[in-house]
């Protein structure tokens, strides 16, 4: 089941001997046996695959994959190419017209993110058919903080996007003395309605800090 490639698998190559991770492939595999389960098993890992180790510069992290039919492809808050585009999305999207004045986006593939460094990271990496939340708490979180500390413990200057209350507990993963943090609510409508999303500018205060270390900018659009 594990497909990670490339420097991925020098770093986190040892998970797959640990009894928690041997568990969890058992369930992965009865799961996407027996149950429709999104996304497709070989996009399980197409966070790491899209956006090489060495190349990360952004991390965002959702919580779990959309669980309707042909939207989930493996990158949080993204969905596949011609997709309608789920409401956090949209928020997503509209935050980025309002702080980058760009069009608002026609495909909700978040791919040309990961290409440029964005680290598209869901908490659990697969999800039931019409069931949120069903594959947590059955090991992908362990493995998927092991990766927020590796990354804090092994590279420096990270800027980690924090949305919602989720993703904030994770900062206590994450070294604050050599990585930039930008927290804000959740693009859900019930957290962007409330005032919590809109207006962070998260997208325009990455590339400032980009800029001013001299390093090219994210092109969000």
């Amino acid at each position: 089941m594990l497909q990670l490639q490339g420097t991925w698998l020098s770093h986190l190559k040892f998970e797959r001997d640990k009894p928690y991770f041997k568990a969890l492939s058992a369930f992965v595999q009865s799961e996407y046996a027996e149950q429709s389960c999104y996304p497709p098993i070989d996009q399980l890992f197409n966070a790491f695959n899209s956006c090489p180790f060495e190349a990360i510069r952004v991390v965002i992290i959702g919580q779990d994959p959309y669980h309707g039919e042909g939207q989930a492809n493996g990158l949080c808050f993204s969905v596949n190419e011609g997709i309608a585009h789920p409401p956090s999305l949209r928020n997503i999207f509209k935050e980025l017209e309002a702080d980058m004045k760009l069009s608002y986006p026609t495909s909700g593939d978040l791919t040309k993110w990961a290409n440029q460094g964005v680290f598209l990271l869901n908490a659990t990496l697969s999800v039931r058919s019409k069931e949120a939340g069903s594959h947590q708490k059955q090991g992908w979180e362990d493995f998927t903080d092991l990766v927020i500390k590796t990354l804090s413990e092994q590279k420096t200057d990270l800027v980690f996007l924090l949305w919602g209350s989720f993703a904030k507990n994770k900062k206590k993963l994450i070294d604050t003395s050599k990585h930039f943090i930008f927290e804000s609510g959740h693009p859900s409508p019930m957290s962007a309605n409330r005032g919590f999303w809109f207006g962070n500018k998260h997208f325009s205060k990455t590339n400032a800090l980009f800029s001013v270390k001299g390093k090219s900018e994210i092109n969000w659009g």
